[in-house]
């Protein structure tokens, strides 16, 4: 099996938003309201492809799953409750956004290499710590995030609403 992750062209634009389309409906199924409003839409991974943010993973020739990796300061990261980001002495970080795999691809540890892929790009563009969050109810992300080497840092609040409390996490590479 050939694998491997590259950055999204505008392209991959459908092939992206059908697994994004795959992960809503898991979501709903697992009854988390995360991204039940019609976030993410192609608008917004047409954005990070333009900005050479979006990445996808490929499986024998197959998008397989897709990603944003952010490398400005995310503002829902400015504030964290609960807990605290740990200080470095490298305050810039790139954070893990709108990751997905495809359905038929469940199962084969692909996260895992993804998610080691996208810090391996983090570590050569000069950064040494990467944050990422999900809905507070998603314990099959949490368990995933965990296991690539990301704490618990608190909880955050996507646009400081109340009802988009989300658990934080960090990951420092030395």
């Amino acid at each position: 099996m050939s694998k491997y992750i590259r950055q999204a062209t505008s392209a991959d634009l459908s092939a992206m938003m059908a697994i994004i389309e795959q992960a809503k409906t898991a979501l709903a199924a697992d009854q988390i309201p995360q991204w039940q409003d019609g976030y993410p839409q192609s608008v917004n991974l047409q954005a990070d492809i333009d900005a050479k943010l979006a990445w996808v993973l490929i499986v024998n020739r197959q998008i397989a799953g897709t990603a944003t990796l952010l490398t400005t300061p995310d503002p829902n990261y400015a504030q964290i409750s609960d807990g605290s980001w740990k200080e470095t002495a490298h305050h810039r970080y790139t954070s893990i956004h709108r990751i997905a795999i495809a359905n038929g691809y469940h199962g084969q540890h692909l996260a895992d290499f993804y998610f080691s892929n996208l810090m391996t790009i983090s570590y050569q563009l000069g950064f040494r710590q990467i944050r990422i969050d999900t809905h507070l109810s998603n314990k099959r992300m949490q368990h995933v995030i965990t296991k690539a080497g990301f704490d618990y840092r608190g909880v955050i609040y996507i646009d400081h609403q109340p009802d988009e409390a989300r658990n934080a996490y960090q990951i420092l590479l030395p």
